[in-house]
Protein backbone atom coordinates (compact mmCIF):
# COMPACT_ATOMS: atom_id res chain seq x y z
CA UNK A 1 0.00 0.00 0.00
CA UNK A 2 1.22 3.51 -0.88
CA UNK A 3 0.08 6.56 1.09
CA UNK A 4 0.44 10.19 0.00
CA UNK A 5 0.60 12.81 2.77
CA UNK A 6 0.07 16.44 1.78
CA UNK A 7 1.31 18.63 4.62
CA UNK A 8 0.26 22.19 5.42
CA UNK A 9 1.50 24.19 8.40
CA UNK A 10 -1.50 26.09 9.76
CA UNK A 11 -3.17 22.98 11.20
CA UNK A 12 -0.09 21.46 12.80
CA UNK A 13 -0.34 21.03 16.58
CA UNK A 14 1.58 23.82 18.34
CA UNK A 15 0.97 26.39 15.58
CA UNK A 16 -1.29 29.21 16.79
CA UNK A 17 -0.90 32.21 14.50
CA UNK A 18 0.76 34.08 11.67
CA UNK A 19 4.04 34.44 13.56
CA UNK A 20 4.51 30.67 13.16
CA UNK A 21 3.68 30.21 9.48
CA UNK A 22 5.35 33.17 7.77
CA UNK A 23 9.04 32.77 6.93
CA UNK A 24 10.94 35.26 9.01
CA UNK A 25 8.31 35.32 11.76
CA UNK A 26 9.54 35.01 15.35
CA UNK A 27 8.23 31.45 15.73
CA UNK A 28 8.79 30.21 12.18
CA UNK A 29 11.80 28.00 12.93
CA UNK A 30 9.91 26.43 15.82
CA UNK A 31 6.98 25.77 13.47
CA UNK A 32 9.29 24.03 11.01
CA UNK A 33 10.30 21.65 13.77
CA UNK A 34 6.66 21.00 14.72
CA UNK A 35 5.85 20.52 11.02
CA UNK A 36 8.58 17.92 10.60
CA UNK A 37 7.76 16.11 13.84
CA UNK A 38 4.11 15.77 12.95
CA UNK A 39 4.87 14.34 9.52
CA UNK A 40 7.12 11.79 11.20
CA UNK A 41 4.35 10.79 13.62
CA UNK A 42 1.84 10.38 10.78
CA UNK A 43 4.19 8.55 8.43
CA UNK A 44 5.40 6.13 11.10
CA UNK A 45 1.79 5.35 11.93
CA UNK A 46 1.16 4.62 8.24
CA UNK A 47 4.00 2.12 8.25
CA UNK A 48 2.76 0.68 11.55
CA UNK A 49 -0.65 0.15 9.94
CA UNK A 50 0.84 -1.75 6.99
CA UNK A 51 1.82 0.85 4.40
CA UNK A 52 4.76 -0.14 2.21
CA UNK A 53 5.53 3.33 0.92
CA UNK A 54 4.90 6.93 2.02
CA UNK A 55 5.28 9.98 -0.19
CA UNK A 56 5.00 13.37 1.51
CA UNK A 57 4.50 16.74 -0.14
CA UNK A 58 5.83 19.82 1.63
CA UNK A 59 2.74 21.84 0.80
CA UNK A 60 3.00 25.06 2.78
CA UNK A 61 3.57 28.23 0.74
CA UNK A 62 6.72 27.75 -1.38
CA UNK A 63 7.02 24.10 -0.36
CA UNK A 64 10.45 24.41 1.24
CA UNK A 65 9.83 24.23 4.98
CA UNK A 66 10.36 20.61 6.01
CA UNK A 67 13.57 19.79 7.91
CA UNK A 68 14.66 17.05 5.53
CA UNK A 69 17.58 15.84 7.65
CA UNK A 70 15.20 15.17 10.56
CA UNK A 71 12.67 13.07 8.63
CA UNK A 72 12.12 9.36 9.04
CA UNK A 73 14.40 7.89 6.35
CA UNK A 74 11.55 5.88 4.85
CA UNK A 75 9.67 9.02 3.76
CA UNK A 76 10.02 10.17 0.15
CA UNK A 77 9.72 13.96 0.25
CA UNK A 78 8.54 16.25 -2.56
CA UNK A 79 9.76 19.82 -1.97
CA UNK A 80 9.77 23.07 -3.91
CA UNK A 81 7.71 24.15 -6.91
CA UNK A 82 6.03 21.52 -9.09
CA UNK A 83 4.25 23.75 -11.59
CA UNK A 84 0.67 22.86 -12.41
CA UNK A 85 0.99 19.45 -10.72
CA UNK A 86 -0.05 20.23 -7.16
CA UNK A 87 0.52 16.71 -5.79
CA UNK A 88 3.51 15.46 -7.68
CA UNK A 89 3.76 11.67 -7.34
CA UNK A 90 0.13 11.17 -6.31
CA UNK A 91 -0.82 8.94 -9.26
CA UNK A 92 -0.57 5.29 -8.25
CA UNK A 93 -1.12 5.92 -4.53
CA UNK A 94 -3.87 4.17 -2.60
CA UNK A 95 -4.88 6.91 -0.19
CA UNK A 96 -4.39 10.60 0.59
CA UNK A 97 -3.89 12.17 4.02
CA UNK A 98 -4.28 15.94 4.45
CA UNK A 99 -2.06 16.74 7.43
CA UNK A 100 -2.11 20.10 9.20
CA UNK A 101 -4.99 21.63 7.23
CA UNK A 102 -7.07 24.71 7.97
CA UNK A 103 -10.64 25.83 7.30
CA UNK A 104 -11.71 27.62 4.13
CA UNK A 105 -11.63 31.40 3.76
CA UNK A 106 -14.40 33.14 5.65
CA UNK A 107 -14.93 30.44 8.29
CA UNK A 108 -15.75 32.53 11.32
CA UNK A 109 -13.71 31.60 14.39
CA UNK A 110 -11.32 29.22 12.62
CA UNK A 111 -7.56 29.40 13.10
CA UNK A 112 -5.75 31.03 10.16
CA UNK A 113 -8.70 30.45 7.83
CA UNK A 114 -7.96 31.13 4.16
CA UNK A 115 -8.08 29.46 0.76
CA UNK A 116 -4.62 29.14 -0.76
CA UNK A 117 -3.73 32.82 -0.36
CA UNK A 118 -5.24 35.27 2.10
CA UNK A 119 -3.45 38.03 0.18
CA UNK A 120 -4.97 37.30 -3.23
CA UNK A 121 -8.05 35.00 -2.97
CA UNK A 122 -11.22 36.05 -1.19
CA UNK A 123 -13.42 33.03 -1.99
CA UNK A 124 -13.57 29.92 -4.18
CA UNK A 125 -16.35 27.63 -5.39
CA UNK A 126 -16.21 24.10 -6.76
CA UNK A 127 -19.15 23.43 -9.10
CA UNK A 128 -21.07 26.19 -7.32
CA UNK A 129 -20.29 25.07 -3.77
CA UNK A 130 -18.06 27.21 -1.51
CA UNK A 131 -14.80 25.35 -1.16
CA UNK A 132 -11.43 25.54 0.55
CA UNK A 133 -8.15 23.76 0.09
CA UNK A 134 -9.54 20.61 1.66
CA UNK A 135 -12.28 20.20 -0.96
CA UNK A 136 -10.05 21.09 -3.90
CA UNK A 137 -7.26 18.74 -2.85
CA UNK A 138 -9.66 15.89 -2.13
CA UNK A 139 -11.08 16.56 -5.60
CA UNK A 140 -7.64 16.36 -7.20
CA UNK A 141 -7.13 12.98 -5.55
CA UNK A 142 -10.58 11.85 -6.69
CA UNK A 143 -9.57 12.52 -10.31
CA UNK A 144 -7.09 9.68 -9.82
CA UNK A 145 -9.64 7.50 -8.01
CA UNK A 146 -7.84 8.04 -4.69
CA UNK A 147 -9.80 8.52 -1.44
CA UNK A 148 -8.93 11.16 1.13
CA UNK A 149 -8.92 9.09 4.30
CA UNK A 150 -7.73 11.47 7.03
CA UNK A 151 -7.77 15.23 7.69
CA UNK A 152 -6.00 16.80 10.69
CA UNK A 153 -6.02 20.29 12.16
CA UNK A 154 -8.31 22.42 14.32
CA UNK A 155 -11.93 21.70 15.19
CA UNK A 156 -13.24 23.80 12.29
CA UNK A 157 -11.34 22.00 9.54
CA UNK A 158 -12.31 18.63 11.02
CA UNK A 159 -15.96 19.68 10.80
CA UNK A 160 -15.44 20.88 7.23
CA UNK A 161 -13.85 17.55 6.30
CA UNK A 162 -16.82 15.59 7.61
CA UNK A 163 -19.18 17.80 5.59
CA UNK A 164 -17.25 17.12 2.38
CA UNK A 165 -16.10 13.50 2.65
CA UNK A 166 -18.45 10.82 3.99
CA UNK A 167 -16.64 8.46 6.36
CA UNK A 168 -13.39 10.41 6.47
CA UNK A 169 -11.30 10.12 9.62
CA UNK A 170 -10.47 13.40 11.34
CA UNK A 171 -7.93 14.23 14.02
CA UNK A 172 -8.49 17.41 16.01
CA UNK A 173 -5.16 18.45 17.48
CA UNK A 174 -6.29 21.88 18.77
CA UNK A 175 -9.35 24.09 19.21
CA UNK A 176 -9.42 27.46 17.50
CA UNK A 177 -9.90 30.53 19.69
CA UNK A 178 -10.09 32.76 16.62
CA UNK A 179 -7.96 33.53 13.61
CA UNK A 180 -4.79 34.06 15.65
CA UNK A 181 -5.11 31.73 18.61
CA UNK A 182 -5.85 28.15 19.67
CA UNK A 183 -6.12 25.96 22.74
CA UNK A 184 -3.49 23.26 22.36
CA UNK A 185 -3.42 19.70 23.54
CA UNK A 186 -0.26 18.58 25.32
CA UNK A 187 2.30 17.70 22.66
CA UNK A 188 2.45 13.99 23.60
CA UNK A 189 -1.35 13.75 23.65
CA UNK A 190 -1.70 15.39 20.23
CA UNK A 191 0.91 13.11 18.70
CA UNK A 192 -0.60 9.97 20.21
CA UNK A 193 -4.06 10.99 19.01
CA UNK A 194 -2.62 11.49 15.52
CA UNK A 195 -0.82 8.14 15.62
CA UNK A 196 -3.94 6.21 16.63
CA UNK A 197 -6.23 7.95 14.15
CA UNK A 198 -3.76 7.48 11.30
CA UNK A 199 -3.52 3.76 12.02
CA UNK A 200 -7.31 3.43 11.94
CA UNK A 201 -7.60 5.44 8.72
CA UNK A 202 -4.94 3.43 6.91
CA UNK A 203 -6.32 0.10 8.06
CA UNK A 204 -9.79 1.05 6.79
CA UNK A 205 -8.85 3.08 3.72
CA UNK A 206 -10.89 0.83 1.45
CA UNK A 207 -14.07 1.80 3.32
CA UNK A 208 -13.78 5.45 2.20
CA UNK A 209 -14.75 6.47 -1.32
CA UNK A 210 -13.07 9.25 -3.31
CA UNK A 211 -14.84 12.59 -3.20
CA UNK A 212 -17.65 12.70 -5.76
CA UNK A 213 -17.12 15.59 -8.21
CA UNK A 214 -19.24 16.17 -11.31
CA UNK A 215 -17.30 16.60 -14.57
CA UNK A 216 -16.49 18.80 -16.36
CA UNK A 217 -15.34 20.81 -13.34
CA UNK A 218 -15.91 24.52 -12.82
CA UNK A 219 -13.87 26.43 -10.25
CA UNK A 220 -14.76 30.04 -9.54
CA UNK A 221 -12.32 32.42 -7.85
CA UNK A 222 -13.07 35.77 -6.28
CA UNK A 223 -9.81 37.67 -5.94
CA UNK A 224 -8.91 40.40 -3.48
CA UNK A 225 -7.36 42.98 -5.79
CA UNK A 226 -9.01 44.56 -8.82
CA UNK A 227 -7.25 43.92 -12.12
CA UNK A 228 -5.66 40.62 -11.15
CA UNK A 229 -8.07 38.37 -13.04
CA UNK A 230 -6.78 36.65 -16.22
CA UNK A 231 -7.88 37.68 -19.69
CA UNK A 232 -10.66 35.60 -21.22
CA UNK A 233 -9.95 36.77 -24.79
CA UNK A 234 -10.00 33.73 -27.05
CA UNK A 235 -10.51 31.30 -24.17
CA UNK A 236 -13.64 29.17 -24.15
CA UNK A 237 -12.66 27.59 -20.81
CA UNK A 238 -12.56 30.92 -18.95
CA UNK A 239 -15.46 33.19 -18.03
CA UNK A 240 -15.09 36.56 -16.33
CA UNK A 241 -17.97 37.29 -13.94
CA UNK A 242 -16.94 40.78 -12.84
CA UNK A 243 -13.86 42.82 -11.98
CA UNK A 244 -12.88 40.48 -9.15
CA UNK A 245 -14.41 37.13 -10.08
CA UNK A 246 -13.82 34.58 -12.81
CA UNK A 247 -14.29 30.88 -13.39
CA UNK A 248 -12.60 28.16 -15.37
CA UNK A 249 -14.14 24.92 -16.66
CA UNK A 250 -11.94 21.91 -17.39
CA UNK A 251 -12.05 18.10 -17.53
CA UNK A 252 -10.42 17.68 -14.09
CA UNK A 253 -10.23 19.53 -10.77
CA UNK A 254 -6.52 20.18 -11.16
CA UNK A 255 -6.91 21.59 -14.66
CA UNK A 256 -9.78 23.82 -13.51
CA UNK A 257 -7.74 25.05 -10.56
CA UNK A 258 -4.67 26.22 -12.48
Amino acid sequence: MKVYIFVDMEGISGVTGTDFVNAGGPHYQTARRYYTEELNVCARACFEAGADEVIARDGHSSGNHMLWDQLDPRIQLVQGQTGAVRMWGLDGCDALILLGYHAMAGTRGALLEHTYSSASIQNMWLNGRPVGELGIDAGVAADFGIPTILVTGDDFVCREASEWIPGVYTCEVKKACGCQGAMLLPRAVAHERLRKTTIEAVKHYQDIAPLVVEHPVTIRKEVVERGSIPSDVGRKDLRVINGRTYEKTAPTVEQAFF
